[in-house]
């Protein structure tokens, strides 16, 4: 409390009038920054709304979206949840559904539409978007949280995120003559 007081250029006392306590402090952190996925809740539908180009629209999107996770600034934040998470199992829920999980609904969302217009496989909306997200997060994600300050370069994140998207593709995409080439 002293640092975030410091930090506000305000006393103790006003900080703790302001939040009752460390815990109530610590939920506004973690939840006020999930303010921000309103932000790549439009990137997503700006990229896949409407999309005439699904394969270019969805490696764009990926590289956007690896490089927004696995910022420091978030990594930290995901960091300190994780490690907090059996103290406060129901801050952990809210951020993951306030956060992860709006993104891969506005994901899933998308690709219904892409798959009824025929320009996905027809499947699971939803299990796929969460496929999709697990592709292109999960190799620079999971090292990035365990490893602390390994960092990718930005055409080593472009590429995983490109094969995590071919990879999708494989799964989820029509074929190569069928998507216009």
């Amino acid at each position: 409390m002293d640092q975030i007081a410091a930090q506000a250029a305000v006393s103790k006392q006003t900080g703790y009038k302001q939040f009752a306590d460390k815990e109530r402090l610590f939920a506004e952190v973690v939840l006020g920054v999930t303010g921000t996925v309103d932000g790549f809740v439009d990137v997503v539908e700006r990229a896949l709304g409407h999309s005439a180009h699904v394969e270019h629209d969805l490696h764009e999107l990926a590289r956007t979206y690896v490089r927004t996770v696995v910022r420091p600034d978030v990594l930290r934040l995901r960091r300190l949840l994780i490690g907090q998470a059996s103290r406060f199992p129901e801050l952990g829920r809210a951020y993951y559904e306030r956060g992860p999980e709006r993104v891969i609904a506005a994901i899933a969302a998308c690709f219904e539409e892409l798959m009824a217009r025929g320009l996905l496989r027809a499947g699971d909306p939803l299990l796929a978007a969460q496929h999709y997200a697990f592709l292109v997060l999960a190799i620079p994600l999971d090292r990035a949280l365990v490893c602390g300050d390994d960092q990718f370069s930005p055409a080593q994140l472009d590429s995983l995120a490109e094969s995590g998207v071919e990879v999708f593709l494989r799964a989820y995409g029509l074929p190569r003559d069928a998507r216009g080439r």
